[in-house]
């Protein structure tokens, strides 16, 4: 899983800082909208010709990490 995590650079001279793939600037936050709005990976990788599959297996890992948390608390609503 490491090496897949490597694929994602956050970096501030590129979409503002936002984890992205390999510098591309394909945001994860875009490739992971693509996935909820049911489009699956192979119509991803048609659509957008330079990513492969290990970028989005790459998303979903960084996405994991993520919501790896102890406690959530709600917030003043």
């Amino acid at each position: 899983m490491k090496n897949l995590l490597d694929r994602i650079i956050i970096d501030p001279e590129i979409c503002h800082g936002k984890p992205c793939i390999r510098g591309l600037r394909y945001p994860v936050e875009m490739i992971l909208e693509l996935l909820s709005s049911d489009m699956d990976i192979d119509e991803i990788l048609q659509d957008y010709e330079d990513l492969v599959k290990e970028d989005i297996k790459a998303c979903l890992v960084f996405a994991s990490r993520l919501s790896n948390v102890k406690s959530i608390y709600k917030l003043a609503s």
